[in-house]
């Protein structure tokens, strides 16, 4: 302690201070060490065994940025000196601009007379202005190469936007990297691709400026920043042979170009589409870009922190916490530490959850609401398909499917594939789900090219079009299905196309377009004109038109075994056309002899023939041909009728050997023998083919003799000797299928009340039609033109009378002023004084045709004018003893078979019954809108209300129509091409392809003169009705065969029998009140006849009956006998169901009635008419007297009746009466 005070140490006690100080400095430099140490730790990257670093440690992130940011400031900075420059050069050149001009000005005013003027400033521009070209081609090229226009241009866009993509995926790869590395670039592969791509990024940029047109505006653009911060580090690290992840997650902003690459590659063409897929990559490179930000900022820290506030985020968890972020979720697991991080969530939440609450409902919307039925149609190998378009409704659908999926056809091997603009509604959707294995639905519209290609047109078989039969307004409807058509033709003319039409007139519109070709298959299936022919036929044979519909229609096989009338028709309906090739052995018989055969051994019915024309290569369909012409091997097609396993039994036709099935009673035993395999091994041009594709047949559609040559072999009438007509009165129209008239005003066609009374009309056809000026039109002329074919001599043609509104029979006038014989009462058929004026109770045919007003909110409500109008004439009772003569039940009496005439066969067809004095008896035709409104036409049948019409009791009468049974000849027509052929042969009186085009040009008949070529196309067979009460069939109408009647009727009178029509208790074997008659199609050899039956018929055209008439009318002088046997030989025109003398009339221009010749007892008529002029008058003085009077008259009328068995004349029987008083 002394020591210690007088300052003096021990040894001892140095040594150890110096060890304490060197120990305290030792610890000031370590301390010093880890401070510099810590400062440094910010610059130190993870070390790594595999890639050597650089001594210092130092983190070179830096230079990275500095590339970019010099990059971007440099070129931002050059553009704004050099825009600067310009615009001081722009400025001052315009000074010196002007100045110079001025001084041109003066120069030129001095030297105007030198020879040379001076130079002026233009001389100097010639170097700029090859310059400035220069630049604008190179301009101009690199804006080709860049432009999507070209294909250069898209290869190229698409090049940038894959590269782009590739280069993205790279920096997913190297996410899980840290985020600053020593790795060599000779080593690192991704990293030499990526240097790959920024090169072709670099190229790219450069075209890009040089295209530019605003570089400011380019080099701010996104695509630019884009490679201002991943170009130029990729090129830093190959320098400092070092790796930066950096900002190359901005490549995810590429991705906003994904929809224009996608309409470059014509992949997206709707609005929706290019919607949906912009919102979906806006959204997506939002999202990925920050989250490259994040996971940036995150595995590297805050600077000013000295990047010790980092943590280690995968790229992916940086997705993940974006995305919770938008959504508002924050579950809280994952979060950003740095302050960097945080302060870029800050604001990336307000974008974000903008972004996130706008673009996800409106994907999500366009997601779910895309079209279910939208897709493509994806074809099944080995089947066929077609396309069904236009009016897709469920009762349109459901009446399709019925027919062309009928289990009767064995080989339907189609799918449909339905094709409409609107979704299926759930009871549609449910019909679709029933048939799905073989039908398809698509949303979509065939005037849209992308929707043809998703049906897959082009390969399809078929493309059907249905109509809207109960639009209010049928041109537009007509018109919607024209453009249809225009737009599948336009997409791939090839395709066969059948289509539902309304209107006639509208059919001229389809010849416009240059790819409908008839040969190829393409059909156009005219509802009014069918509609309007079948109820024409009815009137010439009453129940033709549900016999037709049936004949037409795929009917499934009822028995009942009941002895009723549902069994006998239920077995007519049953039946169905088809077309088959016959064999070889009947090459060489005639046709009857054909259709005998074909009945009589292999139960088919033959009723028409496809001939191939000697001078042609067309091919016509001709029905129940007249010469009996040999047929001949390889060009002979037929339509069979036969019953049911029709399959089976057609083949019978073909596989028909006389060797082998001569003696051979079962026709199901006809089956295919030695021989037939024999000509199989040396197979001929003689085919088996259920469905024709036959487009020659095209050529004439209806078939018409005017067609075809005058020498064809079938064509040559029979009787060669032609009426001697004189030629140069013009008769029938240009085509010679249908009689004319020179055009007639309406005004002198107009009969009043009191002149159709007067006119006493017998043996007419009334037509009822509801309309009015507003009302869209029926189409008459369909009607009337079957009524007035030129198969009908002049006096067979029945006197038509229109009843209804004059407004709207002023409006179809114009189609029906060159029609003869053709009146119209104003009036409505609802009043029955209007009824009785027209004698509805002497007519043939009472037609009740639908107002066409759609516009109903009840459907059933449609039909309520002609129901009301059936109702009211049915309830109608007339007194047989006031001026009425007595109606007798008509049959058809063939020519040349008169009784009273020794030299022909005594046939007669009259079937002699009470005068009509109910109107219940009245023959009527009813057209339906709503096919349940049948039940209201017969309030006595017991028919169900949901029963099929077919099965119901005034369709199976013939007593109702309606256009639905017209929706089979769709799936019919596809089938097989012929049957609308042979339809409108059968119906249309003769419409020919020259006569369609002659109405779309005209809208009216034009007139020939009676040449020998238009007189032959009178020579066709027509529908008629044969009464078996009397004449020679009598013997058979008492318990006889119809086999038996049917070959005696080919054989002696060249008649082909089909069906029959019977009163509805006829097999009750009692006699009945009961007028109803229902149908009977095609019955077997041994059905047995009663004498009440009408037997369908097709007869041939006679040139006699003519004759006969022609020589009746000009024979004044003769007898009573010869005059009496004349008419009754050949004046009996074919009718549906009363036999009644034939009359002819002649509307006369001031008093509006029948002024033709006539005779009474010998005397003529125009003798008579004066006596009636002067009855009249004492008529009006005497009332009281003539009331007396009519009394004795109308007895005495009944006694000449009886005396002669004939009527009187019945359009002179009230003058008569008048003149007796």
């Amino acid at each position: 302690m002394l020591a210690e005070a007088d300052g003096t140490v021990p040894h001892g006690s140095d040594s150890s201070m110096r060890t304490s100080s060197i120990n305290n400095k030792l610890d000031q430099d370590s301390s010093i060490l880890i401070s510099k140490m810590e400062n440094m730790e910010r610059f130190v990257i993870p070390y790594s065994s595999e890639v050597p670093c650089d001594h210092n440690g130092q983190r070179m992130w830096w230079a990275f940025l500095a590339s970019s940011m010099v990059t971007f400031f440099g070129g931002l900075f050059i553009i704004l000196l050099w825009r600067t420059l310009k615009y001081l050069w722009t400025v001052c050149c315009h000074c010196n601009i002007k100045k110079k001009e001025v001084q041109k000005v003066n120069n030129f005013a001095n030297n105007q007379a030198a020879d040379r003027p001076p130079k002026g400033p233009d001389e100097k521009e010639e170097a700029p202005a090859s310059e400035v070209g220069w630049m604008t081609s190179v301009k101009d090229w690199a804006g080709v190469m860049i432009s999507a226009q070209t294909l250069t241009g898209r290869v190229l866009v698409v090049l940038v936007f894959a590269l782009s993509i590739g280069a993205l995926g790279i920096y997913f790869i190297d996410s899980s990297d840290p985020i600053e590395s020593c790795q060599s670039f000779y080593d690192d592969f991704t990293l030499q691709i990526d240097m790959a791509f920024n090169v072709f990024f670099l190229l790219y940029f450069g075209l890009r400026f040089i295209a530019a047109n605003d570089k400011l505006w380019f080099w701010l653009e996104v695509n630019s920043v884009v490679d201002f911060f991943t170009v130029p580090p990729v090129f830093v690290s190959v320098y400092l042979n070092r790796s930066w992840l950096g900002l190359r997650f901005l490549r995810a902003l590429r991705l906003i170009q994904f929809s224009e690459i996608l309409q470059f590659l014509n992949i997206l063409k709707t609005s929706n589409s290019i919607k949906l897929v912009n919102l979906c990559s806006i959204f997506i490179s939002t999202w990925l870009t920050a989250a490259g930000f994040i996971h940036l900022v995150e595995n590297s820290g805050d600077p000013w922190e000295n990047f010790q506030n980092s943590q280690s985020l995968s790229y992916w968890e940086c997705v993940y916490l974006l995305m919770v972020t938008m959504s508002t979720v924050g579950y809280g697991d994952v979060y950003a530490k740095t302050t960097l991080g945080r302060l870029f969530m800050v604001f990336f939440i307000l974008g974000g959850l903008a972004m996130f609450a706008r673009y996800v409902p409106e994907i999500a919307a366009l997601i779910l609401n895309r079209k279910k039925y939208g897709g493509s149609y994806n074809s099944t190998r080995g089947r066929k398909h077609i396309v069904v378009c236009g009016h897709i409704t469920l009762e349109s659908v459901s009446n399709f499917l019925k027919d062309f999926l009928h289990k009767d056809r064995d080989d339907v091997n189609v799918e449909i594939v339905f094709l409409h603009n609107i979704s299926p509604n759930l009871e549609l959707e449910a019909l679709f789900k029933r048939h799905f294995t073989q039908v398809e639905f698509y949303q979509g519209s065939v005037l849209n090219p992308h929707d043809l290609a998703r049906v897959k047109i082009e390969s399809a078989d078929a493309c059907l079009i249905l109509a809207n039969k109960y639009c209010g307004d049928p041109d537009a409807e007509d018109a919607s299905n024209i453009m249809r058509v225009i737009s599948i033709k336009n997409y791939h003319p090839k395709i066969r196309i059948i289509t539902q039409m309304l209107q006639y007139h509208n059919k001229a519109h389809l010849l416009n377009i240059p790819s409908w070709n008839w040969k190829e298959g393409d059909d156009a299936i005219c509802l009014a004109e069918l509609k309007a022919g079948f109820i024409a036929q009815s009137c010439l044979a009453q129940g033709l038109s549900t016999m037709l519909a049936n004949l037409f229609s795929m009917r499934s096989f009822i028995e009942i075994e009941e002895d009723t009338w549902q069994k006998y028709y239920l077995e007519g309906v049953a039946n169905e056309m088809y077309t088959e090739y016959l064999s070889s052995a009947f090459v060489g018989l005639s046709f009857p002899h054909i259709c005998e055969l074909c009945y009589v051994k292999l139960k088919l019915l033959l009723i028409a023939i496809e001939y191939k024309s000697e001078q042609r290569e067309s091919r016509f369909v001709i029905l129940f041909p007249r010469k009996p012409q040999p047929i001949i091997n390889e060009t002979s097609n037929f339509f069979v009728l036969s019953t049911k396993h029709v399959y089976c039994a057609t083949s019978r036709a073909f596989y028909y050997c006389k060797a082998c099935h001569d003696d051979i009673t079962d026709p199901k035993r006809i089956k295919k023998c030695g021989c037939k395999r024999l000509e199989d091994e040396h197979p001929s041009t003689l085919s088996p083919k259920k469905k024709q594709r036959n487009g020659g047949m095209r050529n004439s559609p209806n078939c018409s003799p005017k067609m075809m040559s005058r020498h064809d072999p079938l064509l040559i009438p029979g009787n060669e000797q032609i009426e001697n007509m004189d030629m140069n009165i013009k008769r029938y129209d240009s085509t010679g299928m249908f009689h004319w008239c020179p055009s007639k005003d309406i005004e002198k066609v107009i009969l009043t009340r009191s002149e159709a009374s007067m006119t006493v009309l017998s043996g007419h056809v009334v037509v009822c039609i509801f309309g009015d000026v507003t009302s869209a039109l029926v189409g008459l002329r369909n009607l009337v033109m079957p009524l007035r074919a030129s198969n009908f001599h002049y006096h067979e043609l029945k006197p038509i009378v229109f009843v209804g509104s004059l407004d709207y029979l002023r409006r179809e006038w114009e189609t029906l002023h060159n029609f003869p014989k053709v009146s119209i009462l104003p009036g409505t058929p609802l009043s029955r004084a209007d009824l009785r004026a027209v004698n509805i109770n002497l007519c043939d045919m009472c037609v009740i045709l639908s107002a066409n007003q759609n516009n109903i909110e009840d459907a059933s409500l449609q039909d309520k004018e002609c129901i009301l109008a059936s109702l009211n004439i049915k309830s109608m009772q007339f007194d047989d003893s006031i001026g009425v003569l007595q109606a007798n039940s008509q049959g058809f009496t063939p020519p040349g078979m008169d009784r009273s005439s020794p030299d022909s066969s005594p046939v007669h067809g009259f079937v002699r019954q009470a005068s009509v004095t109910t109107g219940s008896n009245i023959p009527i035709i009813t057209e339906l809108v709503n096919d349940s409104n049948v039940q209201f036409l017969d309030q006595d049948d017991d028919d169900d209300p949901d029963t099929e019409l077919y099965l119901t009791q005034p369709f199976a009468c013939g007593t109702a129509f309606a256009v639905s049974v017209l929706d089979s000849l769709m799936s019919a027509t596809y089938f097989n091409d012929n049957i609308l052929t042979l339809i409108r042969t059968l119906v249309t009186g003769g419409a020919t392809p020259e006569l369609e085009g002659l109405l779309a040009e005209e809208n009216a008949l034009r007139g020939g003169y009676s040449t020998p070529q238009t007189l032959a196309n009178r020579d066709r067979c027509r529908v008629a009705q044969l009464a078996l009460y009397d004449g020679p069939f009598a013997d058979l109408g008492d318990g006889g065969c119809y086999g038996d009647l049917f070959c005696k009727a080919l054989k002696t009178y060249n008649m082909l029998c089909f069906g029959i029509y019977r009163l509805r208790d006829a097999h009750l074997g009692a006699p009945s009140q009961c007028t109803k008659r229902y149908v009977i199609t095609n019955p077997p050899y041994e059905f047995e006849l009663v004498p009440s039956d009408l037997i369908f018929c097709l007869m041939q055209f006679d040139h006699n009956a003519g004759q006969s008439r022609t020589s009746l009318s000009h024979s004044s002088h003769s007898s009573h006998s010869s005059s009496k046997k004349s008419s009754s030989v050949h004046s009996v025109p074919p009718s549906n169901r009363q036999n009644r003398s034939s009359k002819t009339r002649e509307p006369r221009d001031k008093q509006k009635y029948v002024g033709s010749k006539r005779f009474l007892f010998g005397f003529p008529a125009c003798t008579m008419f004066v006596c009636i002029e002067v009855c009249v008058c004492v008529h009006k003085a005497v009332t009281c007297a003539l009331l007396v009077a009519v009394v004795c008259a109308q007895c005495l009328h009944s006694y000449f009746v009886h005396l002669f068995s004939q009527p009187l004349a019945c359009d002179l029987g009230s003058h008569f009466t008048t003149l007796i008083l």
